[in-house]
This record gives structure tokens, sequence and C-alpha cells, in this order.
């Protein structure tokens, strides 16, 4: 067992440090505010000018210091109008960052007191955070491939046949090699779908690796694509065949079947797609240590709706 720290000291992010950069929900709307108006500098509404704000005691408000004008940093964001303090809010996205296969909401009502409800909701907002949108693509090529969730199959093996339709959720995933992932829910396994995910997602002239389902067999025919497509052929039992193989993806879906499985029990159809973007999210910053949480705050302010901020 290895039982120095294995983590560089720049990707560290502890609880201590948690702690002491927000004590309280004063410096958690600081943090924001700064995301969002550096310097406390925005442009005035009032003013039609860029003016210094200060804040306004007692309100998540900062104030023009011409002529008095509010401006407030949660608008538009997922904290706005919450009666939850900010600094669970902030305490909720850093386990969800710090963690590999997940946290349930309740622990997170164990933890910070708060109702099964508002540890749901929470949660439900910050997944929203954690949806990219990506092309993919590079020189070791990409893997596509399929998964299905929820109930069982007919005799508990095999691919999703036809007794079993309406009982699972199919959903199709493409990762680069030693690179980023997507998930997304799908109504079927198709060519139709299928190509158009693929043309979607993975950039034009890419190597694509799949397994030998018929879903697949449009792909190197992608008009303007130019797509080169090799396959493994699981039905024969073979899944490594030099470079050509899909278990880099086949290894991010038992991490979400493992992850959901231990730590939620089940999802619904409904929501599975946040759920995926979850772990697709904290997969492709794998290698960024315990700083997820710091990316998750960043698009907490770069996610906002078009609400004006000078609104209440």
């Amino acid at each position: 067992m290895n039982r120095r720290q294995t983590i560089p000291a720049e990707l560290r992010y502890t609880i201590q440090k948690f702690h002491s950069t927000f004590p309280d929900d004063d410096a958690c709307l600081e943090q924001i505010k700064e995301q969002r108006f550096p310097g406390g500098i925005a442009v005035c509404h009032k003013c039609e000018k860029p003016r210094k704000h200060y804040r306004v005691k007692g309100r998540t408000a900062y104030a023009c210091e011409t002529c008095g004008n509010h401006i407030f940093p949660l608008a538009g964001t997922i904290f706005e109008k919450t009666s939850t303090s900010l600094r669970l809010w902030f305490y909720a996205m850093y386990l969800m960052g710090s963690t590999r296969c997940g946290i349930s909401a309740k622990q997170i009502q164990r933890e910070t007191g708060v109702t099964y409800k508002t540890a749901w909701r929470m949660f439900h907002q910050i997944r929203k955070l954690m949806s990219e949108d990506l092309r993919l693509g590079g020189p070791g090529g990409v893997e596509v491939d399929e998964a299905y969730f929820g109930g069982r199959r007919k005799n508990d093996a095999g691919r999703l046949l036809r007794g079993n339709k309406g009982r699972n959720t199919t959903v199709l995933g493409v990762v680069e090699r030693k690179g980023r992932i997507m998930a997304q829910v799908s109504p079927e396994l198709t060519m139709a779908a299928t190509s158009a995910l693929v043309k979607e997602y993975v950039l034009p002239e890419t190597m694509i690796y799949t397994d030998d389902a018929s879903a697949y067999n449009a792909l190197p025919r992608l008009d303007g694509m130019g797509y080169q497509h090799r396959r493994i052929n699981h039905t024969h039992k073979v899944y490594v065949m030099g470079e050509v193989h899909t278990n880099t993806i086949e290894g991010f879906w038992s991490l979400v079947k493992r992850g959901i499985g231990g730590v939620y029990h089940s999802v619904s159809a409904k929501y599975l797609q946040s759920y995926l973007d979850e772990y697709s999210f904290r997969y492709n910053r794998r290698d960024s240590g315990n700083l997820i949480f710091a990316a998750m705050l960043e698009r907490a302010s770069e996610m906002v709706s078009r609400k004006p901020s000078s609104e209440a």
C-alpha cells in the first residue's frame, strides 16, 4: 500500500482549505461576485458605464458607487433566490467534486441538517453545471459504445432483446483514448441514432473503434465526415485485437453502473442524463486532483441565465 500522498501539491484542495477559504456565506458571495464582476467593476444599468460596486449590508447585492443602483451576483445562477446557506451549497459541490463515485442526497442531509428534498434539489441543480458540449477526436481515435441502464435483460445477459423494450434505457457514449468522454441517453440503438450522435460529437476524419453491433454499420459511409472504422467482434468473444478494442469506454460504463448501484441504488430514465453528466464531468477532469470543485465554481458563474444581474 502506498501510504504517501499521491496527489501533487498543486492539485490538492483539502477540506481544511475549503473551511479557511469559505468560512461563511459572505465569503461565498464574494467568490461569485469576483468571478462575475472582477474587482466589483460592472456596467451600471442606470449610469450606463462601468462602475465600482460595493456590498450592501444584509443583502446579496452590491451598490454602484455613483448612483446606488444594485447588482445581484446570484441572479441567473443556480443559487438565485435560495433560502439555503451559500456555504452549504459550496460544501455540497465540494463533496460532489471530491468523490470518484458520487455522493447521495441522503448523505448531505445527514451531514448538513437540510431536508432530503432540499438536498436532492441542490444536487439536481449542481448537476446542471456539469453538462458539457464537446467535440471529440485526436490521434488515438475514439471508442463508441452503448450501455443499458435500468430493469433486467432477458436471461440476465447479452444485448437488449425484443422482450426488454421499455424496461431499459439506452445510452450511447464516445470517448477519446486517454482523453475526454461524453454520454447521452438515446431513445433506441439504431443506425440513425448512432450516426446522428457521432456526426454531432466526433470530429471529421477520426478513427472510430466499435464492437460488431449493426447499429454502427453506417459510420464509415457518413457524407463528408471521412471516418475510419474498425471493429472488435464481441459476438465471438474477441475483446482485444492489437489497438482495436472498446475497453476504455467499457471501463467508464463499469464506473457509472457501480456508482449508481452503490451510491444512488437506482436512477429513473427522466434524470439519468444528469447523472451521466456528473460522471462524465469528473472523468474528464480525473487528472485535476481535488480541483474539480474549483471548475464547478467557475461554471456556476459561466452558466447563468439571460436574466440581468441588476434585477432582484
